[in-house]
């Protein structure tokens, strides 16, 4: 990156609006990745200027204060007080939701005292205009000393404005907001001179907050703590001095700017619809119905674009196994390679469609209401309002929702909620889910408009819930710990979804699902071909003069000895020893060998599991079948009957709703909880819930 390059941080209150500006100023130009040391979610994107300048657009997760109460916001005030990081931005753009200026302009005083560049963008001026809010934006300009651009970011208006602003030189404002106390004036001389910094403001920060600065050695922590020692300073003391001080500076401010103030009803529609969608009892029904929804079009809508893909990627191997030369390297191609993208691929458009109703429920507001009407149920667990938050992005990923764990205070509710939160079906299970319940479930409707298939698909993940409430009972129970926490939080307007936003969100996830997922499938489909391929020994060596002495009184056809011939060479290659070694513990669940080795992959992430049955069922043959119909025509040597029975697809089914199955999760666990306590105890206690109900499920169906 060149180091002329201007970077400019988008910081804001959360629901302030910060994603779509982020969004306008970048398009495409996005990247995710983490905080460096931090595995908190980091989006950067590059945004040309009117000027000709290339900026690094940085959005910062959403902050109330510079004092930060959870890791995410302390994340912030460590970019902005950190000169050294590569993070530290040039200008500060202060996203602020104009209908509650009072609420972002605490944060804004907060930044400008810095002595950070600092513009304001008035966001959501379309729902000032509905309320009758007028503000006199010249005046709050001149009394800030920064420059206010009025901007409508759902709709795009206003950021062309904003990025003629932020191509332009912008000054420190000369009006400081907060002055240090007189008794105060010697520690943080001290500290400005000790630490080099820019003002007083900042250098009350480290003195403030040294704990929270992760960037301070020890040295630097022991000097701010012998300065604190020296003029009896501790940190917290004058915070709640100086929040009165601010927003006494800020309601003067707003009683000077607002030419009118806001219509009583103008949230008339948003209470209105708070009555229905938040009742105790039509608002559990109205969820309901919205979840039911989902995943009856996760069926609906992907199942056209999934068979074209299945059959486009079956046709492509069938094609290449034609016209290449037979070798090596043709069937790793045909039978590793292929078969591995196709299992991701396929996958797309449900995944899409899960993100896409996510990023609606979020962008509508909606998802908040979720909260607020999930605290009463979670509390009656062991858990609070914001538990909701990682269970419900757990439908998604368990590794953001373990990480979105960090906002829950109370250290009970937290690890519980670290505790269940696998159990949640995530977006890695859907691949296994939906074609498993394809399989077995038949494709029709019920009343004509309800899927049987949507239908095992929500019981599926009404099933990890239900598993996840009733663990945490349990925990409640046996983690004594009298600490007590409450909800507080504040419910967004009802929007009409900005459907760019949900656009990007679906590129931007259905993108790191391909990426990250679809590297760990490919690099597995790969060494299982290599696996399944080869194996020690005479038998595999010899596996045609083996079959032919077996069925020398059957009458085979060519095709019919040959896939024979690809069977046995599985039976006895590397692959097949490991699924031999297994199955006796497995059997007992309705699984053979070949479904073991794709229980082994499949630790390194559940969807790998069908990447892993593509290769195994694409291993010596030549047409141009799909995964699910090689699957379908699998058959039970035993008994003569297909494998993937009723029995045998919910035992499965049932097995992955409730095993760990990935590493990943593990490892954000570990790092969570800092020790290896909570991982291994969430691995036993899953892989055990696992094997039991999957035992319960095939002796119940056989």
């Amino acid at each position: 990156m060149s180091a002329a390059r201007l970077k400019i941080a988008l910081v804001g209150n959360p629901n302030s609006g910060k994603s779509s500006v982020f969004n306008h100023l970048t398009g495409l130009n996005q990247k995710i990745g983490n905080f460096p040391g931090v595995t908190v979610e980091k989006r950067s994107g590059l945004s040309l200027l009117p000027n000709g300048t290339n900026a690094e657009i940085i959005d910062l997760p959403g902050i109330y204060s510079l004092y930060p109460r959870s890791l995410d916001e302390r994340i912030v005030t460590e970019i902005l007080l950190d000169h050294a990081s590569p993070l530290c931005p040039d200008l500060v753009v202060v996203i602020a939701d104009a209908t509650n200026l009072k609420r972002s302009l605490l944060l804004l005083t907060q930044i400008t005292d810095l002595g950070l560049p600092t513009v304001l963008a008035l966001n959501m001026m379309d729902l000032v205009a509905r309320a009758g809010i007028s503000y006199d934006l010249h005046m709050l300009s001149n009394e800030l000393g920064i420059p206010v651009i009025p901007i409508n970011a759902r709709k795009g208006s206003g950021i062309e404005e904003l990025k003629n602003a932020i191509s332009k030189p912008v000054e420190v404002s000369s009006k400081s907001v907060f002055n240090i106390y007189p008794d105060l004036k010697l520690a943080v001389q001290s500290v400005r001179e000790r630490f080099q910094l820019d003002n007083d403001y900042e250098a009350y920060q480290f003195l403030q907050q040294p704990g929270s600065l992760k960037f301070l050695n020890d040295e630097g922590r022991t000097f701010l703590d012998n300065v604190g020692n020296t003029y009896d300073f501790f940190p917290g003391k004058f915070q709640g001095a100086e929040a009165i001080h601010r927003y006494t500076f800020i309601q003067t401010l707003l009683d000077r700017v607002t030419l009118k103030a806001a219509d009583l009803p103008w949230k008339k529609h948003t209470s209105a619809l708070d009555k229905v969608l938040t009742h105790k009892v039509w608002g559990y029904a109205i969820f309901f119905a919205v979840l039911f929804v989902i995943f009856q079009s996760i069926f609906a809508w992907a199942a056209v674009p999934m068979d074209l893909i299945d059959k486009a990627f079956a046709g492509i191997s069938y094609y290449f196994g034609q016209i290449l030369p037979d070798s090596m390297l043709t069937r790793l191609l045909t039978e590793g390679i292929i078969p591995g993208i196709g299992g991701i691929i396929i996958f797309v458009p449900q995944i899409a469609i899960l993100f896409a109703f996510i990023a609606l429920l979020e962008e509508s507001g909606y998802m908040a209401r979720v909260v607020f009407l999930m605290d009463k149920i979670m509390r009656k667990f062991g858990l609070n309002g914001k538990s909701i938050v990682p269970l419900m992005s757990g439908v998604a990923c368990a590794i953001p929702a373990i990480m979105a764990t960090r906002t829950i205070d109370n250290w009970k509710e937290r690890m519980i909620t670290i505790f269940v939160t696998p159990l949640m079906s995530c977006s890695a299970r859907l691949p296994v889910f939906t074609i498993l319940v394809a399989l077995v479930v038949p494709d029709k409707f019920v009343l004509g408009i309800f899927s049987l298939q949507g239908l095992a698909l929500m019981g599926l993940y009404l099933l990890g819930f239900v598993a996840a409430m009733l663990t945490a009972l349990v925990m409640k129970y046996l983690v004594r710990v009298n600490e007590r926490s409450f909800l507080l939080m504040e419910l967004p307007a009802y929007r009409w979804p900005k459907w760019s936003n949900i656009g990007y969100t679906i590129v931007e996830k259905t993108k790191t699902f391909v990426l990250e997922a679809g590297k760990v499938i490919l690099a597995i489909s790969i060494v299982l071909w290599v696996l399944a391929s080869y194996g020690p020994g005479e038998k595999f060596e010899n596996a045609r003069e083996h079959v032919l002495i077996e069925s020398a009184n059957l009458r085979l056809t060519e095709e019919g000895l040959e896939n024979r011939v690809a069977a046995y060479k599985l039976e006895h290659s590397y692959a097949g020893i490991i699924g031999k070694g297994i199955e006796p513990v497995i059997r007992p669940l309705g699984f053979d060998w070949k479904i073991g080795i794709a229980l082994i992959t499949s630790f390194a992430a559940r969807e790998v599991f069908v990447g892993t049955m593509a290769t195994i069922y694409s291993i010596g043959s030549d047409d141009d079948q799909t995964i699910k119909d090689r699957m379908r025509e699998e058959v039970n040597p035993d008994t003569g009957e297909p494998r993937f029975t009723p029995a045998t697809a919910f035992s499965l089914l049932v097995f992955y709703t409730f095993a760990m199955q990935c590493m990943s999760t593990l490892a954000i666990v570990y790092r969570e909880t800092k020790g290896w306590k909570w991982p291994l105890l969430q691995l036993a206690y899953m892989s055990a819930l696992a094997y039991i109900s999957s035992f319960a499920v095939f002796q119940l169906l056989s």
